[in-house]
């Protein structure tokens, strides 16, 4: 939605702060509330079946945010895909980890990730090319539908096209079999046992799900707002903005999921049983003074590069961070496990990071060219808060992974 800042606000006279809501809160309430339910299906039936239903769900409450008349009913569309989209990660995950041995699994999840570098990335070339045509159209009238602005119907564009995704893959993947699981083993784990586990392990598992969710904060800001950075600082054009930050997430984004994935396969095989958390923690380490240099930088090139080193290293964790708990994790737990993480990943990241950008704009700044300052004045204070949870829960973490150390 980074690039459908303007025409929204627009139509339905709203704030940065509000727009936030709907492409942040909306989403992620429940998207990280329908996780938990749905990652008790995803520990014990098919995950394929679950994912293949969620893309569909997905998919058509995109386009239904083609018909929302005003905030709050593009607030329950926005909603209703984050419903959709909740299957995804708890049956992915799980699925992966049961794919691939440990050896290589920091790579095999940075591939799997790649896909939402690359989906955003196309996806804002594609906007891009979308919203020079339709922005500028008349209204059209459509039957049952009534009358719609042209940026309502590229929600109708991106969005009919998931049903046939859903049907791929049900007709492409297998369910792989679980490891080191009984096949007697029927019933997922009550979440309440689930909870109990990660209480008695809180010093691991709060420290690496808290620190992450909020880095995560700078990399949803980065995500939604790069576009925008572009169009206010440097007044680029809504179509030049989405082929460059689309280009940027491409290059930047698949080059830092792979490196990442790399690396800590690499430090895995030397035995460094903590690699993926060491692989964030450089990440964070790295991108603070990227995300500073957005705010500051002068020319278009300037900001550019460091949008697009900042969105380099922001990428590092986003395989590594869910394979962390998947490694400390007994399988029957993977995908509530996961979908707690989610919770608050989703909640405290792209609930919060977006809206914080956007509040600092509203209310610190005062000005809409503000933006570039609003990311490195969020950054400045986020990314040295997530780094420090992590940092100090790393010795826990290697006791839980150790403990979930077996040959694969």
């Amino acid at each position: 939605m980074g690039l459908l800042v303007g025409p929204i606000r627009a139509t339905f006279q709203i704030s940065d702060t509000q727009y936030s809501l709907l492409a942040g809160l909306a989403f992620s309430l429940f998207y990280a509330v329908m996780g938990l339910p749905l990652a008790r299906i995803a520990d014990s039936k098919s995950r394929r079946n679950l994912i293949a239903a969620g893309i569909a769900v997905w998919s058509v409450m995109t386009a239904l945010c083609g018909t929302a008349r005003g905030f709050w009913s593009l607030f329950v569309a926005r909603i209703g895909v984050g419903v959709g989209e909740a299957t995804l990660a708890p049956g992915a995950y799980s699925m992966i980890t049961d794919y691939f041995p440990k050896t290589i699994l920091a790579r095999a999840l940075s591939v799997y990730m790649i896909g939402v570098t690359l989906g955003s990335g196309f996806a804002y070339m594609l906007g891009g090319v979308v919203v020079a045509y339709v922005e500028n159209m008349p209204e059209v009238t459509v039957p049952v539908l009534g009358t719609l602005y042209g940026w309502q119907l590229i929600f109708f564009i991106v969005g009919l096209p998931g049903i046939l995704v859903s049907l791929l893959m049900l007709a492409t993947v297998r369910e792989p079999a679980r490891k080191g699981v009984r096949e007697t083993d029927a019933d997922a784990i009550p979440f309440a046992e689930v909870m109990s586990y990660l209480w008695q392990r809180r010093q691991a598992y709060g420290g690496h799900i808290l620190g992450i969710s909020i880095f995560v904060m700078v990399v949803y800001a980065l995500n939604l707002w790069g576009p925008t950075y572009l169009i206010r600082t440097f007044d680029y054009t809504r179509s030049a903005a989405g082929w460059t930050f689309g280009i940027v997430m491409i290059v930047a984004g698949t080059t830092g999921l792979l490196l990442a994935g790399t690396l800590a396969d690499a430090w895995m095989q030397r035995g460094t049983i903590d690699a993926y958390v060491r692989t964030i923690l450089i990440s964070i380490f790295c991108l603070l003074p990227c995300a500073l240099a957005v705010g500051y930088v002068t020319t278009d090139v300037a900001g550019i590069t460091a949008i697009g080193l900042a969105v380099f290293f922001s990428a590092f964790q986003g395989g590594l961070a869910g394979g962390t708990l998947q490694l400390m994790t007994p399988n029957r737990m993977r995908g509530q496990v996961i979908a707690v993480y989610q919770l608050f990943a989703n909640l405290i990241g792209l609930g919060l990071g977006p809206t914080v950008v956007a509040a600092t704009t509203d209310y610190v700044f005062g000005y809409d060219a503000a933006i570039g300052k609003s990311i490195a004045l969020s950054a400045a204070v986020l990314c040295p808060a997530g780094g420090y949870l992590l940092w100090r829960s790393m010795s826990a973490i290697r006791v839980e992974l150790q403990s979930q150390t077996s040959p694969s």
